[in-house]
């Protein structure tokens, strides 16, 4: 069966020393199409990232969201400026001489002066992108069991929908030598009128006759339009992805309805073309979900 491109997935475990959560969201979308959110300290692994979701989807437009739980311990680095605080113990000094001013020069006040300590934690050190690709295979397998349950319903209504067209297909065909049949009489009694109870020309009626019916002959489109809808639904039965192909033969079925309609000549194949191009368009709107 097909499958859908929408899904959700959610999963949480630990790396590089703390916890992290991987969300995953998919929509339709035309191509493959990724967008990652994730914490500064991991954004070297995007690009792993991507090519593994590439594994789990050909189509669909994934929101992949990675986020700290816990955070990891990190060792954090202690940076001293000692010219700064030479400067600051310089001017507390000379303020004492020039003031006249008694104590002594504490230490916590200088180490507590802008930029003479800094901290930095260092960067999570962990490289290793097997523990965070495990979560993301998790939540991938999350979205694509959701996008294989919704693309089965998907296949069950546009089956549904190909037993409709070829019914109306079968009205269409059981309908079209009756309307040849009624062309014939119809050219048959204009002529009569027209000659005024003189005799016609055999030759040039049945000519004519033969002319209006290759014209008016759907023969051709109403095969085609079997074929095609033969293969859709061979390609529903497929496990791959199959969205742009069920996409083409949903276009080429509604050429051939179109046709058949411009042809047509008769009310009950004209309601019935209608009929098909309606659910031609149902089709065409489920087929955007599929992947």
């Amino acid at each position: 069966m097909p499958r859908s491109m929408t899904g959700f997935g959610t999963a949480e475990g630990p790396f590089a020393g703390g916890r992290v959560m991987v969300e995953l969201r998919t929509v339709n979308h035309r191509h493959f199409s990724v967008q990652c959110r994730l914490p500064s300290e991991l954004q070297r692994l995007e690009a792993d990232l991507r090519e593994r979701l590439r594994l789990h989807m050909e189509r669909g437009h994934a929101t992949l969201l990675v986020r700290w739980t816990a955070s990891p311990v990190s060792p954090v680095s202690v940076q001293l400026d000692l010219d700064r605080a030479r400067s600051v113990l310089a001017a507390l000094e000379e303020l004492k001489r020039v003031l006249g001013l008694q104590g002594d020069v504490d230490l916590g006040f200088i180490a507590r002066q802008p930029e003479v300590l800094t901290f930095a934690e260092a960067e999570v050190a962990e490289t290793d992108a097997t523990p965070l690709l495990a979560l993301l295979d998790a939540v991938a397998s999350q979205v694509v069991e959701t996008r294989e349950r919704e693309g089965s319903s998907l296949a069950t209504d546009l089956d549904e929908r190909l037993t409709t067209i070829e019914s109306r297909l079968g009205d269409i065909g059981a309908q079209a030598p009756e309307r040849l049949v009624a062309e014939r009489d119809r050219l048959r009694q204009a002529v009569t009128e027209l000659l005024d109870g003189r005799a016609a020309d055999e030759n040039r009626l049945a000519q004519e006759i033969a002319f209006l019916a290759d014209k008016m002959d759907i023969t051709e489109e109403i095969v085609r339009l079997r074929t095609h809808v033969g293969a859709f639904r061979e390609a529903l039965a497929s496990r791959s992805a199959v969205g742009r192909r069920l996409a083409f033969l949903g276009q080429e079925m509604l050429r051939e309805v179109n046709t058949i309609g411009s042809k047509a000549n008769d009310a009950v194949i004209t309601a019935a073309a209608i009929d098909l191009k309606a659910e031609l368009e149902k089709v065409r709107e489920q087929v955007e979900n599929l992947e």
